[in-house]
């Protein structure tokens, strides 16, 4: 493809936004980064880069706000990482989560779509789609490839599967360049303290810090993940946007499977509190959850060369560190 000059993040003050821009800025220092934020986006994630990135204020339901920032910045590269992501919130804020996922891509790529008309502007765009769309696979599904069937399972479920089928019909309809993934469970530090591993490394560090007691609250143990460290998450994003094909999809994921209780039991290990007891919390379970994901990511090894390379056990190391220098800081 053409030399990326300009990328867009938008998202870029979440969790996975931030270690992109990290990763561009440190491996590419030449390609202009501009983050696309809500006005009352927290910046906590980005403020070490703050000086080195642009950002531009919109709301992905507002399509006339991001008209306006396309318009006047035209990216080669389109990074759509922006969502409603968390599962639990879905099941009490349906409609809140589909706005956010699915109106806020149709209105990116309508505008994609006008500008690509109006001004011959066609860049490469990544819709950020989700494993969660597999839903509740059947035991010999596994390792789930890009053909598995949809069995959605949650209401941001259902909202990846309408930005992961809005993009490939813009795609079949419009020739708007738009490449998908499908990320299985990745994880890291600045990981939001509602998704379970940092939420248990969290707790941990809270214990560590004698501002909890040594009970550590948990919902679904028994349910089974693939686990990549985020910054091997991001180095794959770019691969994507400078190797992969237009119209394709792509699952992405690591190579370390386990219980959550698993992983639990490894970060339980790296405490400095010996004593910790475990107990479930009945509103950490969800009305209906997937238990088994286990992907197949031949297709994006063989299109990228991509591998995981950070090993599992300092993805625990790190999240733990980050919260406790969280602790140590209050």
């Amino acid at each position: 493809m053409n030399r990326i000059n300009k990328v867009l993040i938008t998202g870029i003050t979440g969790f996975v936004g931030s270690h992109l821009a990290e990763y561009i800025l440190e491996n590419y220092p030449k390609v202009e980064i501009v983050g696309l934020i809500r006005w009352r986006a927290p910046k906590d994630n980005i403020v070490h880069i703050i000086d080195k990135i642009r950002l531009k204020y919109g709301d992905l339901v507002d399509a006339e706000s991001i008209r306006n920032a396309l318009n006047e910045e035209k990216p080669d590269v389109i990074f759509h990482l922006a969502a409603q992501s968390y599962v639990d919130f879905s099941f009490n804020a349906p409609r809140a989560t589909l706005d956010a996922n699915v109106i806020g891509t149709c209105n990116l790529l309508e505008v994609v779509k006008g500008l690509k008309i109006e001004k011959k502007y066609d860049p490469i765009i990544h819709i950020c789609s989700s494993s969660e769309v597999y839903g509740q696979v059947k035991e010999n599904e596994v390792p789930i490839t890009e053909l598995n069937s949809f069995r959605p399972a949650s209401p941001y479920a259902v909202s990846k599967v309408g930005e992961d089928m809005l993009a490939f019909q813009y795609w079949v309809s419009w020739g708007i360049k738009t490449i998908r993934t499908r990320m299985f469970t990745h994880t890291g530090p600045r990981r939001g303290e509602v998704f379970a591993l940092s939420n248990f490394a969290k707790q941990i560090a809270a214990i560590e810090a004698g501002r909890q007691k040594p009970v550590i609250k948990v919902g679904n143990l028994n349910s089974v993940r693939t686990f990549s460290d985020v910054r091997d998450a991001v180095k794959a994003y770019w691969l994507l946007v400078t190797k992969c094909e237009p119209g394709e999809v792509y699952n992405i994921g690591g190579e370390e499977t386990m219980t959550i209780g698993e992983m639990l039991d490894k970060l339980l290990k790296l405490s400095k509190v010996k004593n910790i007891s475990v107990e479930v919390d009945p509103s950490r379970l969800r009305p209906s959850d997937v238990t088994l994901q286990i992907p197949c990511i031949d297709k994006f090894k063989k299109a990228t060369g991509w591998k995981p390379e950070i090993k599992f056990e300092q993805t625990l190391k790190d999240t733990l560190d980050y919260w406790r220098k969280y602790y140590g800081s209050l």
